[in-house]
C-alpha cells in the first residue's frame, strides 16, 4: 500500500499496518495497472433513489476476472465517494459476488457528478488507486467545480476534537507537506480499519485525488494524540482533505480545506 516501505525480511508496514508481500524478482510493479468496470442498476442513477454499484476488476496479464484480494485494512476493497460540490464523502467497502465482483449499494444524494476511488489489492499484483467518475442527472446538474476557501480552523467531530497544523504552514505543490492532526481528548482513540486514522485529500476539481495514513503517532498524554501524515500536493490549488479515525468505537470524519501555493 505505501510502496516505498520496503523489507528484506518479512513483517508488516510500520505505516499502515499491513502484512508486506514478497515481490519476484523481474516483477514490473510500476506497471501493473488492473482494469476496472463500474456498472450501474439502474442504468441512469436517480439522485435520491437506491442505486447499486457493480465492481469488476481484470488481471491485465490474461484479462481474466479478479477473483481474489490481499485484505487491506481489514477489508478486500476500498470505496471512496466524492460529490462533485464535495459535500458528499464516504468511506466503504463492497460486498464480492459469486460471479468475481463487487457490489454497494448507495444512494446519490442530489444530481452531479460524481468520483470514485477504488482502493484495492489483487493477489499476485499490486497496490491499486483507481478514479473513476459517475454521473447523475436531474435538475439543476452542472460540471462546475466546487469553489471552496481555506479552512484550518479546529473541527468538533461525533466525540472527539480535531485540530490541523500543516509544516510548512503555507504548503505548495511538488514538496513534501506535513499535516499534523491533533486529536482529543486522548481518551479511548483507536484503530480504525487496521490504522490509527485515514486521509483522503481531492482537489477542488476533484481531478487528484490521494489516499494516506499516518508516517508517526505522538501521545501527548491524557491531553491529545497527534497523527502525522506526509502528503506531496501535485498541484496549486485548496484541497479537501477528511481525516477519519475512532474513538470509544465511534469513527469521526472533519474536513479541512488546506491551501496549497505553487513552488
Amino acid at each position: 500500500m505505501d510502496r516505498e516501505i520496503t523489507s528484506k525480511m518479512p513483517g508488516t508496514c510500520p505505516r499502515c499496518r499491513m502484512r508486506l508481500v514478497k515481490i519476484e524478482t523481474g516483477l514490473r510493479t510500476d506497471s501493473m495497472e488492473y482494469p476496472l468496470e463500474i456498472s450501474t442498476t439502474p442504468p441512469v442513477l436517480q439522485p435520491g433513489s437506491d442505486a447499486r454499484l457493480t465492481f469488476r476488476v481484470e488481471d491485465p496479464r490474461g484479462r481474466e476476472p479478479v477473483t481474489e484480494y490481499e485484505v487491506i485494512h481489514e477489508k478486500l476493497y476500498h470505496v471512496f465517494l466524492v460529490s462533485q460540490d464535495l459535500s458528499f464523502f464516504v468511506h466503504t467497502h463492497p460486498e464480492p459476488q459469486q460471479d468475481a465482483s463487487l457490489q454497494l449499494n448507495v444512494i446519490f444524494p442530489k444530481p452531479g457528478m460524481y468520483r470514485v476511488l477504488s482502493d484495492f489489492y489483487p493477489k499476485g499484483g499490486t497496490p491499486q488507486l483507481i478514479t473513476s467518475t459517475l454521473m447523475v442527472p436531474g435538475t439543476g446538474f452542472s460540471l462546475k467545480p466546487a469553489s471552496i476557501a481555506p479552512d484550518l480552523g479546529p473541527k468538533q467531530a461525533s466525540n472527539l476534537e480535531v485540530e490541523l497544523m500543516t509544516d510548512p504552514p503555507a504548503p505548495l505543490a511538488h514538496a513534501k507537506t506535513q499535516m499534523l492532526f491533533r486529536m482529543k481528548p486522548n481518551d479511548g482513540i483507536e484503530p480504525y480499519l487496521g490504522a490509527m486514522a485515514h486521509v483522503l485529500a481531492a482537489s477542488s476539481d476533484l481531478i487528484d485525488m490521494m489516499h494516506s495514513h499516518p508516517i508517526e503517532v505522538t501521545d501527548g498524554g491524557a491531553t491529545y494524540k497527534q497523527l502525522q501524515f506526509q502528503m506531496i500536493f501535485p498541484r496549486a490549488g485548496v484541497y479537501r482533505v477528511w481525516v477519519q479515525t475512532q474513538r470509544k468505537g465511534i469513527v469521526n470524519t472533519v474536513a479541512f480545506n488546506i491551501p496549497v501555493g505553487q513552488n
